[in-house]
């Protein structure tokens, strides 16, 4: 057995450990506790407003009860610390090299929000020793009890690491402007996911849009067009975003919207599209959705 299917077993035995676990608590009547869901908030391009999104749905869910995390994972154009007005300083590079605990990097943004800073250092995931994979597994795993939602910032694009992200995700939500480019990388991302990796399920959040009627008329052509010729795709519609000007002057606030304009037409987007996917992974598996289960599947998918 190589080094790599040892440290598939390894995970696959903790994995049973952690289900084992659950299982006993409902058996005797205890509750498990929370459910931390992992969503991922992604895009096919730049520039679609990704970063802005994640920010203020993040406060969104904080405002409704729940303690969120942040990990910005958009390694090339990272900027949830000028969204949020932190700066961070140290990363997860610092817990890789056994220098830090992972509690010891997370920073604190605007209403309790909790932030895992960018690293480039995710880009050498594959190339972690079995002890550093195990490592930031055990990690991650001290903070299953202390969040009920991990909000993942990917890349744009169709990169390793946007993928890897992207499939180890409960939820998947891909952001899409009217703009042509913007549709068009977005079925690319999607394409890739489900023909290479056999990703099926993914919410589409129009943003940018004049109105309700124009997030709609997009969605419904990119969903036609993944019905032709990615069979098996189910895309939902996750709601839309509002142009808003009210979203550029918060930025240069460097705060959210939602904190910044709370009664601005974004703001009201922002709080709706947070009761939705409320809902929406209400109705999921929970253990799918674990930080734990998170990183254990990227570090199958880079082993």
């Amino acid at each position: 057995m190589d080094q790599a299917e040892r440290l598939r077993e390894m995970v696959r035995k903790e994995s049973h450990k952690i289900a084992e676990t659950v299982t006993n608590k409902e058996i005797s009547g205890q509750k498990s506790g929370r459910a931390p869901w992992v969503i991922s908030i992604t895009s096919g391009k730049g520039g679609v407003g990704k970063t802005n999104i994640v920010g203020n749905l993040a406060v969104s869910f904080q405002r409704k009860g729940k303690n969120v995390l942040v990990f910005d994972a958009d390694l090339g154009l990272a900027n949830i610390d000028i969204i949020f007005g932190i700066h961070p300083k140290d990363n997860i590079d610092a817990v890789i090299r056994g220098e830090k605990r992972l509690s010891e990097i997370i920073v604190q943004g605007p209403e309790g929000v909790s932030v895992i800073p960018a690293s480039s250092g995710i880009e050498e995931m594959a190339n972690l020793t079995e002890g550093q994979k195990l490592h930031l597994l055990s990690e991650f795993d001290d903070l299953t009890h202390r969040f009920d939602i991990m909000l993942v910032d990917t890349g744009a694009g169709i990169s390793s690491n946007v993928v890897y992200f992207n499939m180890a995700a409960q939820k998947r939500v891909v952001v899409v402007t009217p703009e042509p480019t913007s549709i068009t990388d977005a079925y690319a991302l999607l394409k890739v996911m489900f023909n290479q990796y056999k990703t099926k399920e993914f919410s589409i959040l129009m943003n940018m849009v004049k109105n309700e009627n124009e997030g709609k008329s997009v969605f419904k052509k990119l969903s036609q067009v993944a019905d032709k010729f990615l069979k098996g795709v189910c895309l939902d519609y996750a709601g839309c975003i509002l142009w808003d000007e009210y979203l550029k002057q918060a930025v240069v606030k460097r705060q959210p919207v939602v904190c910044a304009y709370p009664r601005a037409v974004a703001s009201q987007n922002m709080g709706t599209l947070a009761d939705r996917l409320l809902r929406s992974v209400a109705e999921s598996d929970p253990a799918d959705g674990n930080i734990k289960f998170f990183w254990r599947r990227l570090v199958e998918e880079t082993v």
